[in-house]
């Protein structure tokens, strides 16, 4: 398979204390945007990303800010590279709270606009988990239906959706504790090869989101948004979009809809791309991608 570069970037359960290494203080570039997002923070992004402790950096607050900023500061560290692939790069992805990072790539938000609406949105996400807590459990070895299809059987009154569809194989449901439960029970007999309860304490991208999404709404009314220079797949609909209107409502619509990450990369991959780098900390995106398409050569930054 041949064609340029693709940009991805990680979402929330990508962060690690010490993800910010040393890498940081050897660039300026990567050290001024951490010690901007401090300032519009009010907390040392750095520090926190760096030495944790874990319990504060795994916060939906503080995580997502984090993995904002240290993805675009790897981003900086590939951007220094002689020969690097950002130049020859046509399209750009992230998975839900990465899509923020992929559009500060494309130039369609400014960091400080993303460094402000992150923190909105993850403030909000958690106030939301708090008041009615949640689980996430990834299922694997079903394919999409099968997975609907124990979500209704298990539901019983609560909420239990499917929120993310990652790749062949592995679909993440989301909902209320109970009914989480019920289907880490329920999904041995239908087949599925086991379920990973995912260490969030929100059901994430279902209705019990719903309030966050009135709070980054109007965030993001309050931001600027520019046509992007490369396209941007969204999550909500595996599509890329140029009008900034549009892209404000997927951006709200995202936080209780299904992250479509399996169609957003087979759509991406369509457009003839030949190599994806994953940007920012950990290798979940190199390791879906593989599940989606072995062809596809994936590089990191720091490999």
């Amino acid at each position: 398979m041949a064609g340029g570069p693709a940009i991805v970037f990680p979402g929330q359960g990508a962060q690690a204390v010490g993800m910010a290494g040393a890498w940081v203080d050897e660039h300026a570039a990567a050290a001024s945007l951490f010690a901007r997002a401090s300032d519009l923070l009010g907390y040392d992004l750095l520090a926190v990303s760096r030495h944790g402790p874990a319990d504060r950096l795994n916060t939906t607050a503080v995580s997502q800010p984090a993995i904002l900023v240290t993805s675009l500061a790897a981003l900086e560290v590939l951007r220094s590279r002689e020969g690097h692939p950002l130049d020859a790069a046509a399209i750009t992805a992230g998975l839900s709270l990465g899509e923020y990072t992929a559009l500060v790539f494309a130039g369609v938000l400014s960091f400080d606009d993303a460094v402000r609406l992150v923190d909105v949105r993850g403030r909000a996400m958690q106030e939301c988990a708090e008041r009615r807590p949640g689980a996430m459990v990834a299922v694997l070895g079903l394919d999409r239906p099968a997975v609907a299809a124990l979500c209704a059987a298990c539901r019983d009154g609560d909420v239990l959706e499917v929120a993310n569809v990652l790749c062949p194989g592995n679909v993440v449901v989301s909902g209320s504790a109970a009914a989480c439960g019920r289907l880490e029970e329920a999904a041995p007999g239908a087949g599925a090869m086991k379920c990973v309860r995912l260490d969030v304490a929100g059901a994430f991208h279902t209705v019990l989101m719903q309030p966050a999404v009135e709070r980054l709404g109007a965030a993001l009314e309050a931001a600027v948004l520019r046509p992007p220079r490369i396209a941007v797949v969204s999550n909500v609909d595996a599509r890329s979009h140029d009008d900034p209107a549009e892209i404000r409502t997927l951006l709200a619509r995202q936080v209780v809809g299904v992250v479509e990450w399996s169609d957003s990369m087979a759509y991406l991959l369509s457009t003839g791309v030949g190599t994806v780098w994953e940007v920012g900390p950990g290798r979940v995106l190199r390791g879906l991608m593989k599940r989606i398409d072995r062809r596809v050569a994936c590089c990191g930054v720091f490999d």
